[in-house]
């Protein structure tokens, strides 16, 4: 408890309410704990093994009551006074370890050489060496060999024949044909004849697939039972690894402050895909949750750092602070978190109470500018179960907000211009991020969408953005360009195309993928540096993706500086509003063809 409990020289004020984990501003406290950790890493040679690009770190402030005996008078009892001091945790292992002993240990130890998981796991791993050394024999090996060389040969025998049987039917039926035109008809002796080749060279024809199925059948036999030697050894291996994850995953039972205890299996049930990914249980938030509910030390606030490189998928920077993940993390701390009062969540409170302003309107299109905190689409302001953290559900529409195209709606009517009976009119031909300000162009009509739809798709409308990076981007401090970012000599234009997919362990989060993400294209230009310490640029979208510019901004491989106060690729939620804003677009009327250029100054 000495070892692990930290002791915190910080005098600011505990926090009225613990963590919302998902999205904060890490605490005072929190920020004297992580130096703390910091310097531990720094000082104590705990990373100098450690494989992986970088990791996350965590701690928690927790308030711990220190009993003593009463100095009004003797034998009047005990007093109590509270203390607070920090726990520290890692994601996974550290260096290969489970076990240094600055932090808190894991919720379930699965490292222990001769418990249940090592033995399985000892186990399935000499499965996988046998299978390996089946597949690789030199029996099998020369076996599949000689079948493959077999099926090429005959597959040439096969072809040669049926050129073969095809070229004498050519002769036949040329033979036939000049009969004809020379007016000397075949004689019944020559027609038998002809009768006789072609049947006979399709009875050789049969007689040859036969004999070079029976061959392939007789070489491929021993093939057949070795691999299914093979597969049963992998349903085997299947079938224990299932079993093998499904026990470990029920040996983390985890606590809530009410005293209430959940296995994972329990836990992840009740999601939709009804089983913990990977990993689960190891992350920061829940390993320290864990340790001071059984320790009987009650939490006050959490956060989470990054230290180290950034892995190349995933945008993360060293000593900047990162919400727990949602994948693992969210059904989780849904459950460990009943009976703490928990701040509300910052992305589910309203974010504007301002409407966007016409820019242009007429009877197909009507352009206009949104403000930052504003849903384009109808849909919900916040992921599914967000609020649950706080212990009180909302309503079923109290997480809708008023998006956009409703508004267009409303003042159409109110205004008697909306024409249309289609009730899904106006539509957004395009969308901004809630968090995201700027210029929207809605149709009126399904000719103009499907026409303004056609426009972006082939990359015909042109648009700019501007936004505001947190810090000094990369291309500026020298770093030199990649294959997915080309620089100018000077570092202020250049082009970005790192390729995007959703995280789908991480929704609404994208990530970069270079195997299997689509296409994205941005260029860019520095504008200037701010006195903030922050940079201005201009964005050029050449491509749509979800969160393009985003990822684009904070990304390692492209300029490696996240957009001021963006909540998802930032570095928190210390902003009033992300500065990204949509500030021209051009495109030809869908009717007119006439071409139309607006702009909207960002204020930034």
């Amino acid at each position: 408890m000495i070892e692990i409990l930290h002791p915190l020289h910080c005098d600011a004020e505990p926090p009225r309410q613990f963590t919302y984990p998902f999205c904060y501003e890490p605490h005072p406290l929190c920020i004297a704990a992580a130096k703390e950790v910091q310097r531990y890493i720094e000082e104590n040679g705990v990373w100098k093994d450690e494989k992986g690009p970088g990791k996350m770190f965590g701690v928690l402030c927790v308030r711990e009551k220190i009993k003593g005996k009463s100095e009004k008078s003797e034998g009047e009892g005990v007093d109590e006074r509270e203390h607070i001091g920090f726990l520290a945790a890692y994601s996974g292992l550290l260096a290969g370890r489970n076990d240094w002993g600055y932090f808190v240990p894991p919720v379930f130890d699965a490292q222990q050489p001769d418990g249940h998981f090592k033995t399985e796991e000892r186990a399935i791993s000499a499965l996988n060496k046998e299978i390996d050394a089946m597949q690789k024999s030199d029996i099998y090996l020369a076996q599949r060999s000689e079948y493959e060389d077999a099926k090429l040969h005959i597959e040439q025998s096969i072809e040669q024949m049926r050129c073969r049987v095809a070229e004498a039917k050519r002769q036949r039926d040329a033979r036939r044909h000049e009969a004809e035109q020379g007016g000397k008809p075949l004689t019944a002796e020559e027609k038998a004849a002809m009768v006789h080749e072609s049947q006979h060279l399709k009875a050789e024809q049969r007689r040859l697939k036969q004999q070079c199925t029976a061959t392939l059948d007789q070489l491929r036999r021993p093939l057949a039972e070795h691999e299914s030697r093979v597969d049963a050894l992998r349903r085997q291996r299947r079938e224990m690894s299932d079993a093998l994850q499904q026990w470990l995953f029920s040996q983390y039972r985890m606590l809530n402050a009410n005293g209430e205890e959940r296995d994972l299996v329990d836990i992840f049930g009740e999601t939709i895909n009804a089983m913990p990914p990977a990993g689960s249980g190891d992350c920061c938030a829940p390993k320290l949750l864990q340790y001071a509910y059984a320790n009987g030390l009650e939490p006050v606030c959490m956060a989470e750092f990054w230290w180290g490189d950034s892995p190349k998928q995933e945008i993360r920077h060293h000593l900047h602070y990162y919400p727990a993940c949602r994948s693992k993390c969210l059904p989780i701390l849904t459950h460990m978190l009943r009976g703490l009062d928990v701040e509300p969540n910052p992305l589910a409170q309203p974010k504007t109470n301002d409407v966007p302003r016409i820019v242009y309107e007429d009877d197909t299109i009507i352009v206009v500018d949104k403000p930052a905190g504003m849903l384009s689409v109808p849909g919900k302001a916040v992921a599914d179960g967000d609020v649950a953290l706080n212990g009180n559900a909302a309503h079923a529409d109290d997480d809708v907000a008023l998006d956009v195209e409703e508004y267009v709606r409303q003042y159409l009517t109110k205004n008697s211009q909306l024409s249309t009976p289609n009730s899904h009119l106006p539509k957004a031909v395009h969308r901004l991020d809630m968090d995201t300000s700027g210029l929207l162009v809605l149709a009126l009509n399904d000719e103009a969408y499907i026409e303004l739809q056609r426009q972006f798709a082939s990359r015909e409308v042109k648009k700019r953005y501007e936004a505001v990076l947190d810090g000094k981007p990369s291309v500026l401090c020298g770093a030199p360009g990649s294959k997915w970012l080309s620089v100018s000599h000077d570092g202020r234009e250049g082009r970005i195309s790192l390729p995007l997919i959703a995280d789908i362990m991480d929704r609404p989060r994208q990530r970069v993928d270079f195997d299997n993400g689509k296409t994205a294209i941005t260029d860019y230009r520095i504008e200037c540096l701010l006195p903030n310490g922050g940079t201005l640029v201009s964005l050029y979208p050449l491509t749509g993706r979800t969160h393009q510019l985003r990822v684009h901004c904070a990304h390692n491989e492209g300029l490696a500086c996240p957009i001021l106060g963006d909540p998802l690729y930032g570095h928190g939620c210390h902003t009033s509003r992300m500065y990204l804003h949509a500030a021209m677009v051009e495109f030809r009327h869908p009717v007119t063809g006439e071409r139309l250029r607006f702009e909207s100054a960002s204020g930034f």
